[in-house]
């Protein structure tokens, strides 16, 4: 039957169709346009560390993740809990300081070792754990160079206690780390050994 005739047999069934039809081919709502979004922070990299070997360090440690921690916004140092999985080793040996060149990536491992004959010679045990921590992060040796680099190392003397990563040094963690990029890059993986 012609919808034409069948409209002339009843208007109310014509009109109950009608607006069945007419919702049935309405553009629904989830179909819109979205509604912009704000955008989002940049990602927060978390790097647990593990100490648990790193006898006599642990407070140049804590010292050293903190001024890392306060420097740069995209990466996050955190102790790694009892039997977990940690991306960089910490242990406490009787050479010279060395740590595995980053930027290490979540799920991955570098190794940092702390060395005594450093400390023995004068060197300081937070500027130490600092620097080395800074190679996890990505950073290699800017020696020689100023006490305001970290990364100069041993190269400006046993004078030098700072322990605060520069702009560039800060730079360069928060490029390597941003947006979560770090898990793109790869590790470097060279040994660093940071010998006077």
């Amino acid at each position: 039957m012609p919808l034409c005739t069948w409209l002339k047999a009843g208007t109310v069934t014509a009109s109950v169709i009608l607006a069945t039809t007419t919702a049935a081919y309405a553009a629904p709502t989830s179909l819109s346009a979205p509604e912009p979004s704000a955008p989002s922070a940049s990602a927060v990299v978390t790097l647990r560390y593990d100490d648990s070997r790193a006898g006599g360090w642990e407070a140049a440690i804590a010292a050293g993740v903190a001024s890392w921690n306060a420097s740069v916004d995209n990466v996050e140092l955190v102790e790694a809990a009892p039997g977990t999985r940690a991306e960089i080793v910490i242990v406490a040996t009787s050479g010279w300081p060395q740590a595995t060149l980053g930027p290490v990536r979540p799920g991955r491992q570098v190794r940092v070792e702390l060395g005594s004959q450093a400390v023995t010679q004068g060197y300081d045990k937070t500027r130490i754990a600092a620097h080395e921590l800074g190679h996890s992060l990505g950073l290699p040796d800017t020696k020689p160079g100023p006490c305001s680099q970290l990364m100069s190392g041993s190269s400006p003397g046993t004078a030098c206690t700072n322990a605060v990563p520069n702009a560039t040094e800060r730079a360069r963690v928060e490029s390597a780390y941003a947006n979560g990029a770090a898990t793109r890059i790869p590790t470097d993986g060279r040994v660093l050994v940071d010998m006077p």
